[in-house]
């Protein structure tokens, strides 16, 4: 993931990914397993600082994993924007943005963006304000509206 730090700090980055699933929840398969992988060693010490604040919060192990990057490997092309793949309105749409380019897809920020609302993450306000940089057609756009809608927002697993 790139991030622009005068946009979000590290650390807020951090939390916002420690708290978009349980964080403490142990993986039934190591490939599933949650995992945050750091480029140096002061993202390292960052992370260690933010997941020892989580632990003393709810006095019990992460079960997600940090580590420094050694190697990276994208996951499966199935595994890519999960989510989105399950609406078959949608996916029509990246369809025909893509064709069968899996990694032009799966590298979309359009497509990243449509994911992450379709898994309920997102309100309302902030789909109005990037709905028209997403390249769907009225129908999409509808469907996606009305996704959001109907679902509401997802919470994490807060600390606080």
């Amino acid at each position: 993931m790139d991030f622009d730090p005068e946009v979000v700090s590290y650390e807020e980055l951090l939390e916002l990914a420690l708290t978009s699933h349980d964080p403490f929840r142990a993986a039934f398969k190591k490939q599933y397993a949650s995992l945050v992988l750091t480029h140096d060693a002061e993202q390292l010490a960052a992370a260690r600082v933010v997941a020892e604040r989580f632990e003393l919060a709810r006095g019990r192990k992460l079960a997600t994993r940090i580590e420094p990057l050694a190697r990276f490997t994208r996951a499966e092309d199935y595994h890519q924007k999960y989510h989105l793949r399950q609406d078959r309105v949608l996916m029509a749409e990246f369809r025909a943005m893509f064709g069968e380019d899996e990694r032009a897809f799966a590298d979309s920020t359009a497509a990243t963006k449509v994911n992450g609302f379709v898994a309920g993450y997102g309100t309302k306000e902030l789909l109005d304000g990037v709905v028209d940089e997403l390249g769907l057609s009225e129908a999409g756009r509808s469907e996606l509206q009305t996704r959001v809608r109907q679902r509401g927002t997802r919470i994490g697993c807060s600390i606080g």
